[in-house]
């Protein structure tokens, strides 16, 4: 019973991963295709990475996206690390239940209510939508992200170890970023990695709050994948992949080793 278990579950894993990772894989071959036609193999190519070397439309794009999301998760990284101190360490207080409301609602709600409010929005106040704008709106909606991450962390944190540095004469201040910060660290940066993210791959949103001046790379490739899929799309899309994969690693790296040191560090206090 438990083998046939076990084979059910690898199937299972081997069918899901397939669907999530086989169509990148097709398309980081296909953008290697010597062919103008993405769908007839020619041969092996680079020339598509050298054509996309020479596009300003979709590079001047693709630097918009990476200050936009770089911004906007570190915003997002800052004020959902604040909420979720709060939610967790506020206790009780007048407005808990709409403040948590408020932090959790970008989760369910869907993107064209979130983005068509916020348009209102910098329409209303007569705000210039550009940058500025997007790094707003991606930050309201990917900060609750980050909380619910760093909300997980805290919840299971020990708060002896606050209690003894505020016994030795730390100020909360200096205890959170003294003792707490560090050991909440690999959930913080789980949360800037996921709201990087999802800033990334955001087209609905980032639609509503761009404005002529400002244009994202998805927003662009959504616009030249109307007109038909280019070589060039696939390349720079396998570029987006390679550094969100990258990211990842570094991230996991960094992260296995902040919790290794968390636990020696643990180790060695509860041996003396």
């Amino acid at each position: 019973m438990n083998r046939r278990f076990s084979w059910f579950n690898a199937t299972s894993l081997t069918l899901g991963f397939a669907f999530l990772y086989v169509p990148m894989l097709i398309l980081v071959i296909y953008s290697f295709n010597e062919s103008k036609l993405v769908t007839v193999w020619a041969g092996f190519s680079t020339k598509w990475y050298g054509e996309l070397l020479g596009n300003d439309a979709f590079l001047s794009a693709a630097w918009v996206t990476l200050k936009v999301a770089l911004m906007s998760s570190t915003l997002a990284a800052v004020l959902g690390t604040m909420a979720a101190h709060v939610l967790v360490r506020g206790g009780r207080f007048m407005g808990r239940t709409l403040f948590s409301g408020m932090i959790y609602a970008p989760l369910v709600m869907p993107e064209v209510i979130t983005g068509l409010s916020l348009l209102l929005l910098f329409i209303s106040i007569g705000l210039d939508r550009g940058i500025f704008t997007i790094v707003l709106a991606h930050t309201t909606f990917t900060m609750c992200y980050v909380s619910v991450v760093v909300s997980s962390r805290l919840v299971t944190f020990d708060k002896s170890l606050e209690e003894a540095a505020l016994d030795l004469g730390c100020t909360p201040l200096d205890a959170f970023f003294s003792v707490t910060l560090p050991i909440i660290a690999p959930a913080v940066i789980s949360g800037w990695l996921l709201a990087f993210t999802l800033s990334l791959d955001d087209l609905v949103i980032a639609s509503f709050a761009a404005g002529p001046s400002a244009t994202t790379l998805p927003m662009k490739i959504f616009s030249s994948v109307r007109l038909g899929v280019s070589p060039e799309i696939n390349a720079l899309s396998t570029i987006m992949i390679s550094i969100v994969t990258v990211g990842v690693i570094i991230t996991s790296l960094l992260s296995k080793r902040a919790v290794a040191r968390q636990r020696a560090d643990e180790q060695a206090a509860a041996r003396t």
